[in-house]
């Protein structure tokens, strides 16, 4: 018994260890996209990744999929090289009606990838860089509404994160609050 707390101790620091870190490798992982593909991260490296956590029924992703913002950033994103995941943490279905989906959909099988990043939201983003490090984790957007009307008055945080890499500088802004729908373990 004097051993559980001493591995207890041991397992909490490799957890936080583990987790996704400015300016650190992101944490690998592999999982099955919409359509049973497999989907690894350290397939794209040398590309910019952007991981977007997604639940179709949360206001805060309708804000974005419904004015088709979403959709047009992740085809600009990709337009550019730019890998764009959009991450399924909830097992949720797909709204097909909201649009298309010009990123690749990933199913996150029990949680495991929300966990090693610490997802907590839906829209929950973070950006890799080319080198695997994570240049950008948090808030899609400046403004925390769930209002289509909003998303013009908004500093994108993902897109900037990505021009600021494809220009060969680190973000300006690296860590924010996200906002949002909470992700489902």
């Amino acid at each position: 018994m004097r051993l559980l707390p001493t591995l207890f101790a041991c397992l909490t620091t490799l957890a936080a260890s583990a987790a996704a870190e400015i300016g650190k490798p992101a944490p690998d992982f592999t999982a099955k996209d919409k359509d049973g593909k497999t989907v690894s991260l350290a397939d794209f490296k040398g590309k910019t990744v952007v991981l977007e956590w997604y639940n179709p029924g949360c206001p805060y992703v309708k804000k974005f999929y419904d004015a088709g913002a979403m959709q047009n950033a992740q085809k600009d994103a990709i337009g550019q090289g730019v890998v764009w995941l959009v991450i399924n943490s909830g097992g949720h279905k797909l709204n097909e009606s909201n649009g298309y989906y010009p990123a690749t959909v990933v199913m996150d099988e029990g949680s495991k990838i929300a966990r090693a990043y610490e997802a907590k939201v839906t829209p929950h983003c973070f950006v890799i860089d080319a080198k695997g490090n994570l240049a950008y984790k948090g808030a899609i957007d400046s403004v925390p509404s769930a209002k289509s009307a909003d998303i013009e008055k908004a500093t994108n945080y993902v897109t900037a994160a990505i021009k600021a890499l494809k220009d060969g500088k680190a973000p300006e802004v690296t860590t924010t609050k996200p906002y949002g729908c909470g992700v489902k373990y």
